[in-house]
């Protein structure tokens, strides 16, 4: 019954992991909650009006999500700052309250300088943010200058609250952050080779939604790489820790991926194209539909069952466990290979590349291991380990420090131009619909800018906000009914909102704006505002301000989507450029290069590009053909990004002695560099005439001596694989992409 428990236990934790990586949404929620709650108390013992109480709550929830550092110094120097910045704020609201022109002025000239402020980092934004908040606060509650005082007192009480909660009630540390998210990498992981397991053993009526599952699972698993990269610098004590655990998060992510490749291939009639696993909607391979049912298998299946185990267990290990290991690190062995058709028997490969995988996390997340009851695979697999961990290099290679943007060409100096047009055509019209809640226009206007950097994102944003509000409207009717004046039961509503505003945030716009809406309905009941009305009017403002953001967008130094995809998809390019050429030049002899970093840097511009096609693979859309088209670009990048990663971590195997180099992987190289380079060109300039050359195979390149002359040498035929893949999927992106493609000589 104990035993049961802790396992329900331990699944329940995988889950709560794994949906939420490193509990930052769920930190965010509580600490903002904590932070509206602790402020609510104090100015409830001080004796505060409900308006007093509105503000300090809108107050304590700016003060806690505007800060976005890392270090813990930093979010205190911050917060610190933001008090002056939010008493000025407000100070000034008050003043011109009743100077409607010098009022309107002032806010778009604040607007302005608020979102110019992001050219300074984080700290710039979370001042702009606070400034411009507690300015539209103050108009929200009618601060004038004889309720300033104690409108103070509420913004001073908001602040402390917020400290409270963020460094005591709700602490996070950049190491305990990336504890929980590499629990979370083990916890995606183990739920990956759960749905590789059921791609296996698909029907042809589940086949289809099983590879949906598996390519949800990837993309999370890798969402979580690249999440775990962005805290490695903070949350490990040296370099060199740094780049161990980089490493080996890396190994995994790519055995992973790699082993579901092999599984689909296994369960087919012939070898499965990468892309299949990154475009939705992809044929399967032929004979896919049907699992095959033998006795090598059902050993497959048990050993998947023992992966996944592997991966979930905790540190301590038994004797039974180590029998497991070592049964399926026996598989990198051919000696070992049951005796299965040659697709079952790479999939048991790949089975012993992931345990190796698991193994090397496993020692650079939680330490040495007991090695007593290792087999002599096992002990040769750790040593390969360990002398990979020895070559791990702490020097960093010069980078190029990119040439700056100035004047109106600077990002954020064209969109804090935009936001300030916009904003002015917002008051303008919010004034026509109501002389007292215009600035709900002002505010959706400010807010479809952030994180935006083109007229598409914007207008998808726009739709995404006023889709939530007028689903939050009809909630805030039925929240303001239901708590009528009751202020604490109102309060305990807002907070729960609040919450799901923060939890659903990065997953879902419309749900954010879903819940600040309902939320809002709730304070119009408490300050006697609330109205059927009042809540119309919020949808027709929302609708101007996200109008008034797109006009503003479009006609205002624009920055149209197609150019906006062609640079980052320029930038994907180049990055692809420097992984593969990197990767090709050390596996064939050349000096080692940081490549694991060049890897990362080609996952964030695919990040980037990915999300900037949003507007173009949107549902909505009409044109389907474009649709299509972007989708099946990102897909082929992506299979382009998963060869690169492999080349880059086998590459890096090179110092260990695990693998030889061979000169002749230049020549291939050499054709691959040059096709990206002409997609490039054809991307930057539809007139150049770079040609795509398409030709033999990879490994036909590298047999000068003819079809009798042993083929691969010293070079592995997993580097040749990955080298023919990129090369088919490099191709790929010549007809989309409208790069002409050179006949074959």
């Amino acid at each position: 019954m104990r035993t049961a428990a802790r396992s329900l236990g331990a699944r329940w934790r995988d889950r709560i992991a794994a949906s939420d990586p490193g509990l930052l949404r769920l930190a965010a929620g509580l600490r903002t909650v904590g932070a509206i709650a602790l402020t609510l108390a104090v100015l409830s013992l001080l004796g505060a009006d409900v308006s007093h109480l509105v503000a300090g709550a809108i107050a304590a929830m700016v003060a806690t999500f505007a800060i976005r550092e890392k270090q813990r110094d930093r979010q205190a120097v911050t917060l610190a700052l933001g008090l002056p910045v939010a008493l000025a704020s407000m100070a000034l609201a008050a003043l011109l309250s009743s100077r409607v022109l010098a009022g309107d002025v002032f806010f778009v000239a604040l607007i302005f300088c608020a979102v110019y402020g992001r050219r300074f980092g984080d700290r710039g934004t979370a001042l702009g943010l606070i400034g411009f908040q507690v300015y539209f606060l103050s108009l929200f509650v009618g601060v004038t200058g004889s309720t300033l005082p104690g409108f103070y007192g509420s913004l001073a009480a908001a602040f402390a609250c917020s400290a409270v909660a963020r460094f005591a009630l709700v602490p996070q540390t950049p190491t305990g952050i990336l504890q929980r998210l590499r629990e979370a990498f083990r916890a995606r992981l183990a739920q990956l080779i759960d749905t590789q397991l059921d791609l296996l053993d698909a029907g042809p009526d589940e086949v289809e939604k099983t590879l949906a599952q598996v390519r949800e699972g990837t993309a999370r698993l890798h969402e979580t790489a690249m999440m775990i990269q962005g805290r490695l610098e903070e949350g490990t004590r040296d370099e060199a820790t740094a780049r161990l655990v980089q490493r080996r998060i890396a190994d995994a992510e790519v055995a992973a991926e790699r082993l579901g490749l092999l599984l689909l291939t296994a369960r087919s009639a012939e070898r499965a194209d990468t892309l299949t696993l990154h475009l939705p909607g992809a044929p399967l391979p032929e004979g896919g539909h049907l699992p095959v049912q033998d006795e090598a298998l059902d050993t497959l299946r048990r050993d998947l069952w023992a992966l996944r185990m592997l991966v979930r267990l905790p540190v301590a290990e038994g004797s039974a466990t180590a029998h497991v290991r070592n049964r399926l690190l026996g598989y990198r062995e051919e000696e070992n290979l049951p005796r299965a058709s040659p697709a079952v028997r790479d999939v048991f490969r790949g089975v012993g590349e992931a345990t190796r995988a698991v193994l090397g996390l496993r020692i650079a997340l939680d330490g040495p291991q007991d090695d007593s009851d290792d087999s002599p695979e096992t002990a040769r697999s750790r040593e390969e380990l360990d002398a990979e961990d020895a070559a791990i290099g702490g020097g960093e290679e010069d980078e190029e420090t990119p040439a700056k943007e100035t004047g109106l060409r600077r990002p954020t100096t064209r969109a804090a131009v935009q936001v300030a047009v916009g904003s002015s055509l917002a008051i303008a019209g919010g004034e026509l619909l109501s002389s007292h809640r215009w600035y709900w226009a002002v505010l959706t206007c400010w807010i479809v800018f952030i994180n935006t950097a083109s007229t598409g994102e914007i207008l998808v944003k726009g739709y995404r906000r006023l889709l939530g509000t007028v689903l939050g409207v009809v909630a805030g009717i039925v929240l303001a009914g239901l708590v009528g004046h009751h202020t604490w039961t109102a309060f305990a509503v807002v907070l729960l909102c609040v919450f799901a505003m923060f939890y659903s945030a990065p997953l879902s716009y419309t749900l954010m704006s879903f819940f600040v809406t309902a939320a809002l309905g709730v304070l119009y009941t408490l300050l006697h505002t609330y109205s059927l009305s009042v809540l119309v009017l919020r949808v027709e403002e929302t609708a101007l301000g996200a109008a008034c953001g797109i006009v503003a967008a479009a006609l205002v130094l624009p920055v149209h989507t197609d150019r906006r995809t062609n640079e980052l998809l320029t930038t994907v390019l180049d990055r692809l450029t420097d992984v593969t050429e990197a990767a090709v030049e050390q596996l064939s002899g050349g000096p080692p290069a940081d490549l694991l970093d060049r890897a990362r840097d080609l996952d964030q511009a695919l990040a980037d590009l990915r999300a900037a096609t949003q507007p173009l693979t949107h549902p909505v859309t009409p044109l389907r053909t474009r649709r299509d088209t972007a989708r099946y670009v990102v897909a082929l990048l992506e299979t382009c990004a998963y060869h690169a990663r492999a080349l880059a971590a086998t590459a890096e195997l090179l110092p260990t002695r695990s693998i030889a180099a061979d000169p002749q992987l230049r020549r291939a190289g050499q054709r691959i560099r040059h096709n990206i380079g002409a997609i490039a060109a054809r991307v930057a300039d539809e007139r150049s005439t770079a040609e795509v050359l398409a030709g033999p195979s990879i490994a036909s390149l590298l047999t000068p001596g003819g079809p009798g002359t042993p083929r691969y040498g010293r070079v592995t035929d997993r580097v040749l694989r990955h080298l023919q893949r990129l090369d088919e999927a490099v191709v790929g992106l010549a007809r989309p992409l409208g790069a002409p493609v050179a006949p074959p000589k």
